[in-house]
């Protein structure tokens, strides 16, 4: 599933905890940051004076770094699963 623009701050930080740190580092504080901000990630954008293009920008960078995490955890699982496969072929 893919962040978009329409995506609740709420569901976006409970869904995507990395999302956190990131939106902190662009100026925009969110519930667990201490400032609550309530509405779309394009409405958190966008009262911080981020225009249009730039918001396309934030919600691409939210879902690179989201695949980046999704394709490290697959490595780790495939590492994982190859200790385990071992270990079961030695037992």
């Amino acid at each position: 599933m893919e962040i978009e623009k329409d995506i609740l701050i709420e569901d976006l930080v409970e869904d995507y905890p990395f999302a956190e740190e990131y939106l902190r580092v662009k100026g925009i504080k969110c519930i667990r940051c201490g400032e609550p901000i309530w509405g779309t990630l394009e409405d958190a954008c966008k009262e911080k004076g981020f225009n249009d293009e730039q918001i396309n920008e934030i919600i691409k960078e939210l879902n690179e770094i989201n695949q980046n995490k999704n394709n490290q955890n697959e490595q780790e699982n495939q590492h994982t699963r190859r200790i385990e496969t071992t270990r079961y072929k030695r037992d």
